[in-house]
């Protein structure tokens, strides 16, 4: 399971407002030349990310929690968002060339529908929509001591 802390900053109904910051880890980890988590971190410039999550563990505001996705929730999830536009881009653009009769136009104007249409596709192609939201793991104590 991939996981990331962050701090509930709203509740809306039975769903928290989590505020996230990924780019902290990015520094220690040993992946980082090859992660497209840091690249995504890099593009944002390291800023607050919100994410709308169940509240199943009764957080409330301020409370600091875990989150996380399952990581073939993950791997599905970019295989729709990103196979699935780019097959259907393909199959039209062989598709639009051998109906307009080998016309170059006719291929760029199915690739082009290919790809709208790929896109309105995965949006819309039924699966396992629960299992691709992150879900609240735990809320994270935090352990104060005074010295005597």
């Amino acid at each position: 399971m991939i996981t990331e802390t962050g701090k509930v900053i709203a509740i809306k109904g039975d769903h928290a407002w989590v505020q996230t910051i990924r780019a902290s880890a990015c520094q220690s980890c040993s992946a980082r030349s090859g992660c497209g988590q840091r690249a995504l971190a890099s593009v944002t410039g390291g800023r607050a990310n919100q994410v709308l999550v169940a509240n199943t563990i009764d957080a409330r505001v301020g409370d600091d929690v875990t989150i996380g996705i399952e990581e073939q929730a993950l791997l599905g999830a970019s295989m729709v968002v990103y196979a699935v536009p780019l097959a259907a881009m393909v199959l039209a653009t062989i598709a639009g060339h051998n109906l307009s009769g080998g016309s170059d136009g006719g291929a760029m104007l199915g690739a082009a529908a290919g790809l709208a249409g790929g896109f309105l596709l995965a949006r819309f192609l039924p699966g396992r929509r629960g299992g691709y939201e992150p879900k609240l793991l735990r809320r994270n104590q935090v352990t104060v001591r005074t010295c005597p």
